[in-house]
């Protein structure tokens, strides 16, 4: 299902992480102060808007409560990010996601009650898109242009088929590595296993196919 997702600040995660949610469909609106930055992205989102995210009217302004998703990705900027994420969260977002540069800044944010902290040295754009915009996928790894490792939940129609059943690599062009139950150890598959709701499949898919069964 399309999500309606804010992305507010736009520095080198903000941009990739914007541009990779509207290209893989979703309903995107993006902020910044910087006039240029919103002139050159707006063609590649749904929305741009050019707004001072430490102006508490300013954000009201935005109509947050109307978005699945609000991403904050000042990192730099720690007043902007309490003030965005604690208007997110009283207007009843359902889900507040702040990126952090510091330790100190993901404590903070954390007490502010945001729901995910992202940091750009763990993760890039791409791939926190990947991830925000799938309820089955937990991880995903670029292996090069073309190809991708992600760490799955099975679909609800796959629980209690197996993977000759599912027949996943001719449907959907995906490579099924491993199987592993919530909290415990990767293992090889056995292809007459039938899938449970706790189990994680390690898959080795085409980044073109990756649309093909969300």
């Amino acid at each position: 299902m399309k999500k309606s997702i804010a992305v507010l600040g736009l520095g080198k995660y903000g941009m990739s992480l914007a541009q990779t949610l509207y290209d893989l469909g979703e309903d995107v609106l993006v902020v910044d102060k910087n006039e240029n930055l919103i002139r050159d992205i707006s063609p590649k989102v749904t929305s741009a808007v050019c707004a001072n995210l430490d102006n508490e009217d300013e954000v009201l302004a935005l109509g947050l409560q109307n978005y699945d998703i609000v991403i904050t990705c000042m990192g730099g900027n720690l007043s902007a990010s309490i003030l965005c994420v604690s208007i997110s969260k009283e207007k009843g977002v359902p889900l507040v996601i702040a990126k952090a540069s510091t330790d100190r800044m993901k404590k903070i944010l954390d007490r502010v009650g945001v729901d995910k902290i992202i940091c750009p040295e763990e993760e890039g754009g791409v791939r926190s898109a990947r991830i925000l915009t799938s309820q089955y996928i937990h991880d995903y790894i670029e292996i090069d242009e073309n190809l991708c490792m992600i760490e799955l939940q099975p679909k609800k129609a796959w629980i209690g088929k197996n993977l000759i059943e599912l027949n996943l690599r001719q449907k959907y062009n995906m490579n099924v590595a491993g199987i592993k139950s919530m909290g415990g150890n990767w293992a090889y598959v056995d292809p007459n296993r039938k899938l449970s709701e706790d189990n994680l499949l390690m898959v080795i898919i085409e980044k073109d196919d990756i649309n093909k069964w969300r």
